[in-house]
């Protein structure tokens, strides 16, 4: 192989890992690719342009891909591509139920035998013990079972 050859799979080498490092980082495939173009093209070096010139593009290569990776790690660039925000939103826990046995609340729909009741402020789906009750009619919590809110007419 020519020189122009082990250039090229150095170059390419040293281009994968920099897009590795700073510009894709965490995709492994494209870093490991490079590595084993830099390995070929150091190999190749060795092998047909004699040691001497195997052991400086050797050396160059090794604190060429130094340099991109401790460029690529600053904190700054990873930054850039990191992160940052910070999610505060919950989600309400069916297991831990906000509206308690002995509530009552306002249905806003027939429940035949299942409907939606308005506890206070909170719109909830509920269902009877089989009954049908009218739309404005007040109810009481009987039990939590699982999901659903068991009621029951208070009149």
């Amino acid at each position: 192989m020519d020189w122009l050859t082990v250039a090229l799979l150095l170059l390419f080498g040293l281009v994968f890992l920099a897009a590795e490092v700073i510009f894709i980082p965490g995709t492994t495939v494209v870093g490991l690719l490079g590595f084993a173009l830099l390995a070929a093209g150091v190999w190749f070096a060795y092998r047909d342009l004699g040691s001497g010139t195997g052991h400086v593009l050797l050396a160059s290569s090794v604190v060429v891909a130094g340099l991109l990776v401790y460029v690529g790690l600053r904190p700054k660039n990873l930054a850039r591509v990191a992160l940052n925000d910070v999610n505060s939103g919950h989600v309400r826990d069916a297991r831990l139920p906000d509206v308690q046995p002995g509530t009552t609340g306002r249905t806003l729909s027939a429940l035949r035998p299942a409907g939606t009741v308005l506890f206070a402020e909170n719109r909830r789906e509920v269902t009877t013990r089989g009954e049908f009750v009218a739309a404005g009619t007040e109810v009481r919590v009987l039990r939590i079972e699982q999901n659903r809110i068991v009621v029951e007419s208070v009149a």
